[in-house]
């Protein structure tokens, strides 16, 4: 098999491409618009044919697709290394410079001053053109698993990306957005939204406070059908051989039926004929468990407190799976009463304050009434107003009774997790190691504890 071959790209196309590259950086970190670089990236794109909008950084990639449809193709796959084989053609590389200057510019370059609904949709826009260009699915991006230059799925945008919009989120005249019907319908939720959403809802009131509900309720929605599906990739429990199989096509186990009636083949007719056929056995044993998950809703984890009252709530619609939540800082709240509705459960929280575990571990506690049958999930950084002893005194007491204790660093979309060391080592040293901040390792422990 023969290698890829590389051309070399000619020094006109070189020079053009690299006039917008530089012109992509004086753009993110200057300030100041470099006319010298504007006329002569004006003078590329015109000469390649490609349409003047791209160099407009008021021009969002969607205006420019409505437009110029047929950019939308070029786009996709555009900063996905190896896609032409190795092969670099220089008036295309020129091209793909081009677009991905507009779409990292558009994504990196968020200026200054208020941000509208407009603009921050317009932004969230522009990401999913990133995301596009890099070969992710909507949302991967901003989750840390997509691709990122290179070919390194994820490597280092999730956290830059979700910064960028948090910034975007607090530099809106949000309260004044959110009183007007037709701006708050511009926003699209995000988790950097909702969390602002959440710090400001007491401030808010009449129609403000019922646009924020609406928007905390479609972001709830959107992550529930997310989760939900995750949980649904696993089954609950084995399977009771006590119980005859349910006849009915979809439980037909076709291997084990022709594997049985081998001996009745006809090699004259070449036919198999089927004395009995068998069935897959699909009921499955369950019994009572009880799944207690303590989480901090301290400042730092308000992406866990979002993920964990809509995953509580999921579990809490199993079979046989009664679910507790509480959630605390400084003081501890029980929110059991609204377990299978996440929305009222995130309305009642009150994030912020600081970490206080014994007082969490005192109001969880009293929910174990059988340690062999109880899963105790802790999410928390576990960084506790100088008192660590205590509160792993208690969570050790707890782990001997015989419940299950599972510490969660965080659980967040992207995976990131900040665990105390002194708890860290000694989670370790107990046989309980804090698992990966991935809310679907979370999912996945829960599973096998009710499997």
């Amino acid at each position: 098999m023969t290698e890829p071959t590389t051309e070399p790209i000619p020094d006109a196309d070189e020079n053009r491409r690299q006039v917008l590259y530089w012109r992509l950086l004086a753009r993110l970190f200057d300030p100041e618009e470099q006319h010298a670089l504007e006329s002569a990236s004006l003078s590329v794109v015109e000469d390649i044919g490609l349409p003047s909008a791209l160099l407009d950084p008021q021009t969002s990639v969607d205006s420019v697709v409505q437009r110029h449809p047929e950019l939308a193709a070029e786009i996709d796959g555009l900063m996905v290394p190896g896609e032409d084989g190795g092969r670099r053609d220089g008036a295309a590389e020129v091209r793909r410079a081009a677009l991905a200057s507009k779409v990292l510019l558009n994504v990196f370059d968020t200026g200054c001053g208020t941000v509208t609904a407009g603009q921050l949709a317009r932004w969230q826009s522009d990401l999913g053109w990133l995301e596009r260009a890099l070969g992710s699915r909507p949302g991967e991006l901003r989750a840390g698993r997509g691709r990122a230059p290179g070919g390194v799925p994820g490597q280092g945008l999730g956290p830059e990306l979700g910064s960028i919009e948090a910034g975007l989120v607090k530099r809106m005249q949000l309260r004044e957005v959110l009183a007007d019907p037709q701006l708050a319908a511009q926003l699209t939720p995000s988790m950097s939204l909702i969390e602002q959403l959440l710090r400001d809802k007491h401030n808010l009131s009449g129609v403000a406070l019922a646009n924020a509900k609406a928007l905390i309720r479609r972001f709830v929605d959107e992550v529930a059908e997310v989760l939900r599906t995750q949980v649904a990739k696993a089954s609950v429990g084995t399977p009771d051989r006590s119980v005859p199989p349910k006849r009915v096509f979809r439980n037909l186990d076709l291997d084990r039926t022709i594997w049985k009636n081998l001996t009745n083949w006809s090699p004259e007719e070449e036919r198999l004929y089927v004395d009995r056929l068998y069935y897959r056995h699909t009921s499955r044993k369950t019994t009572p468990q009880r799944l207690i998950v303590v989480v901090d809703q301290s400042g730092s984890m308000v992406d866990s407190m979002v993920n964990c009252t809509i995953l509580a709530s999921i579990f809490a619609g199993l079979p046989k799976v009664d679910v507790h939540l509480i959630a605390y800082d400084t003081r501890a709240i029980d929110l059991t009463p609204w377990v299978g509705d996440p929305f009222e459960m995130l309305l009642r929280t009150n994030l912020g304050g600081g970490n206080d575990g014994p007082v969490a571990m005192a109001m969880a506690r009293p929910k174990i009434t059988d340690p062999a049958d109880t899963v105790m999930v802790w999410i928390s950084d576990f960084y506790e107003f100088d008192r660590s002893q205590p509160l792993f005194e208690a969570i050790e007491a707890v782990h001997r009774s015989g419940v299950r204790f599972i510490p969660v660093g965080s659980v967040t979309s992207s995976g990131r997790q900040e665990v105390n060391p002194w708890f860290r080592e000694r989670f370790k040293a107990l046989g309980t190691p804090v698992i990966s901040g991935h809310i679907g390792k979370l999912v996945h422990e829960l599973k096998n504890f009710l499997a």
